[in-house]
């Protein structure tokens, strides 16, 4: 095994942010050259030894028992969702990697006609790497109306929102409070790393985004790992102005990498009617396409083809 690999690289990194009297220990001793505990001070928290957690922090032990995994999940001071990340890292770190290339993700009927029963809201549908599978046309007024309407429709050019929020202009002057949702999109991508450490094309877009984008290396760095709690944000639109939107998730049943999301606004507010004039500029404005989605016959009898979880786009 080369180098730590991820399960090495968030111990390191979760180790780096605890002090001593952070977990009750006095700072005795030499001077610390790196900052938070160091290893032989998490492995007396964990009650192992200090040989075996070195091993584990350095890609050199690919077995660690649950038993094991908790009690530094304990001593690193590990949220609920910090703790299933750490699990599904040391799993994969038990398994033998492999090499195959995925298909390109598809977009059910079914999903094509629950986005097609949203239309008087944004709405898009994002696979599992944040590429964009479809929109409707005021999601896509709201969030990419600078780029072509059918280009989710193609694989080789699908939109990727993750990409876009780090490398498009016209996406990082969208959001008024930028580095806030940008945390939340990385918090959430860790998870999702954690959940296929071997797919090869989440792979190049975090090694694209690590090559082009310093603030994405610097948040990336950090390790944290966290669902988008907070889903409302403000967005300054170049046609309406000030929007503030909440996006909230829906997870697809019979596609569970996939999820909808939706943009809501409070009833009365000045941004539900920023969000009408915006309908009236996205109305007839667009052709149907393949993976994109205008409001049809019968739009609102679909069947329940989703439920709504926490949003991962923040």
């Amino acid at each position: 095994m080369d180098g730590p690999g991820p399960l090495g690289d968030f111990l390191q990194a979760r180790r780096a942010l605890l002090r001593p009297e952070d977990v009750g220990l006095r700072d005795v001793g030499p001077r610390r050259r790196v900052a938070g505990l160091r290893r032989e001070e998490l492995a007396q928290l964990a009650g192992v030894s200090v040989s075996y957690y070195t091993r584990l922090e350095q890609g050199l032990s690919r077995g660690a028992s649950a038993e094991v995994l908790d009690a530094i999940a304990r001593a690193l001071r590990l949220d609920d969702h910090e703790r299933e990340h750490l699990v599904r890292l040391a799993d994969a770190a038990r398994r033998t990697p492999r090499a195959r290339r995925p298909r390109p993700e598809k977009l059910a009927d079914e999903t094509r006609d629950l986005l097609r029963a949203v239309d008087g809201v944004p709405a898009l549908v994002l696979g599992r790497r944040t590429d964009v599978l479809a929109w409707n046309a005021l999601g896509h007024t709201l969030l990419a109306g600078h780029l072509d309407f059918h280009s989710p429709d193609d694989p080789a050019r699908r939109p990727n929102m993750t990409r876009m929020l780090f490398l498009d202009p016209h996406c990082r002057e969208l959001y008024t409070d930028w580095r806030r949702k940008a945390r939340a999109v990385v918090g959430n991508l860790r998870i999702t790393v954690g959940k296929r450490p071997q797919d090869p094309l989440l792979a190049e877009l975090i090694g694209e985004l690590t090559m082009r984008s310093p603030e994405f290396v610097a948040l990336w760095g950090d390790h944290r790992v966290a669902p988008c709690d907070a889903a409302s944000y403000e967005l300054h639109h170049p046609l309406v102005g000030t929007v503030t939107v909440t996006q909230q998730t829906l997870s697809i049943v019979r596609s569970p990498d996939q999820v909808l999301i939706v943009c809501t606004t409070p009833v009365g507010s000045p941004s539900e009617e920023a969000l009408a004039l915006l309908r009236q500029t996205s109305s007839g404005a667009h052709d149907v396409g393949a993976g994109t989605v205008k409001p049809g016959p019968g739009a609102h009898r679909g069947q329940v083809v989703a439920r709504i979880t926490r949003p991962p786009l923040g």
